[in-house]
């Protein structure tokens, strides 16, 4: 089910936000009973507390607690800490938030009533929110169905989430948008010089393909491209089975950019859109790729392969070669890619690489609006020598084990040379554990932050 906002205010119950320092004048101003039950269910106001206050025809309202600066810092989302424990109804809001703390807030609240239901049924949460007046409702539903869309995607598992499925979950978004997809698929590849799309994917018994998807006529031009890498076994050099149990997400850029697509188009921003997803499988059978096996790309770009299991890299570079003969303004790219990643910033933040200070600048003020939490690392032009091997342009595994996650988004930068700006994000997608608004399960990652900067980057 969509999510979405109350449909009918009419009859909503009272919801006040309470910071921990107002509850004191807030139980000054209310009745005597109120004022005992709320001492006697302990109410302080700690974040993500909650109070419901009963009347004579059920209840009267509720008050969620709001915590204080220091509990807040330590999450995102802290109107959906309390929402999530509220009884059925509809609620409106009476509370002091700034209206860039209020829609997060709302954001918040439709996240968590996202729920991954196709293999088991889930409880839904009772409570709906009255959007309120001084948000955008449109706009922050649109963002929450964007990411709920990438989660969903990344959720699925692979016998479900295939390329053909990932292909057709493109088909399903243009089609919601009047948006157009071509697909080349299999030997096709080869024939319309993806090599290493086709070399990554082949071994696999689901073939192959290059999603291409575009929607606009008007205004800059933007492709964003994303890994589809629909499940990864290391290929050759084989996975072992720890690090192989959540390759599922390694989709997660494919996934991410589509749900970033979603956004952009349910939001009606004014430009041109292109999406191009190249969806494998890294698989294992007798016409596998091997290491040092030497690829030669779209873009002629020879790659000595030195560890197959640094394959998204490889099928990235061809969709980069293409959407860089284009005559896209940005390009962006969006990817699982290195376990370096998570190593340097952890599982919440998404690093991100561009040469364009002007684009970071605005990328992280954006990010800091909408609690959308990205880190700019260095395209660190000294470490070009670490992915040259010798015989080859190129090494997609450098050994020594140092800036893994730089190498790599070094390695995709050769790709993109005509066009005038480029950032690359390597993401982790995956929410470890429960958090409010955040359910354990795929996530979406530098994609709110990217809709919000979005404007001021290309000028509309």
């Amino acid at each position: 089910m969509p999510l979405s906002f109350a449909a009918d205010a009419d009859n909503a119950i009272p919801l006040h936000v309470l910071d921990e320092g107002a509850v004191d004048d807030w139980m000054s101003r209310q009745d005597g009973a109120t004022q005992n039950w709320a001492s006697a269910n302990g109410f302080s106001g700690a974040l993500g507390q909650t109070l419901i206050c009963p009347g004579p025809d059920g209840i009267a309202m509720a008050v969620i607690g709001y915590g204080n600066a220091t509990s807040r810092a330590r999450g995102r989302f802290h109107l959906a800490a309390g929402a999530i424990r509220l009884p059925e109804g509809a609620y409106a809001l009476h509370h002091t938030l700034d209206p860039e703390t209020l829609a997060i807030e709302a954001l918040g609240w439709l996240l968590a009533m996202y729920r991954f239901d196709r293999y088991k049924s889930q409880a839904p949460m009772q409570a709906q929110l009255v959007a309120p007046d001084e948000i955008d409702a449109t706009v922050i539903e649109a963002i929450a169905n964007g990411e709920a869309l990438t989660r969903t995607l990344i959720n699925t598992p692979a016998s479900d989430m295939g390329p053909p499925d990932l292909e057709q979950a493109a088909r399903d978004l243009a089609s919601s948008f009047g948006a157009n997809v071509t697909v080349i698929t299999g030997d096709a590849l080869l024939e319309q010089n993806f090599p290493m799309i086709h070399t990554v994917g082949r071994a696999a018994d689901r073939a192959p393909r290059l999603i291409d998807m575009n929607w606009g006529s008007t205004g800059p031009k933007l492709t964003l491209v994303g890994k589809g890498v629909c499940f990864d076994t290391g290929g050759l050099n084989l996975k072992p089975g720890a690090s192989m149990g959540l390759m599922k997400k390694d989709m997660g850029g494919a996934a991410a950019v589509l749900g970033l697509a979603h956004m952009i188009m349910a939001t009606g921003t004014p430009l041109q859109l292109r999406v191009l997803i190249p969806a494998v499988e890294n698989s294992v059978s007798g016409n596998a790729f091997r290491p040092q096996d030497i690829l030669t790309s779209r873009k002629g770009l020879t790659v000595e392969i030195n560890n197959t299991d640094a394959e998204g890299r490889l099928v990235l570079a061809d969709a980069l070669a293409l959407a860089d003969e284009g005559d896209a303004d940005l390009i962006i790219s969006m990817a699982t890619l290195t376990g370096a990643a998570r190593v340097a910033v952890g599982p919440d933040i998404a690093p991100y690489f561009t040469d364009d200070a002007g684009l970071s600048s605005i990328l992280d003020q954006a990010a800091l609006a909408c609690a959308d939490p990205v880190w700019r690392l260095p395209f660190h032009t000294p470490y070009e020598a670490m992915i040259e091997p010798g015989i080859a342009d190129l090494d997609n595994a450098p050994k020594g084990g140092f800036a893994g996650t730089i190498t790599a988004a070094l390695f995709l930068r050769r790709f993109v040379t005509r066009t005038p700006r480029y950032m690359h994000f390597d993401i982790y997608g995956w929410q470890p554990s429960d958090a409010p608004a955040r359910s354990k399960g795929g996530v979406g990652q530098g994609t709110r932050a990217l809709l919000t900067a979005l404007p001021k980057a290309l000028g509309i």
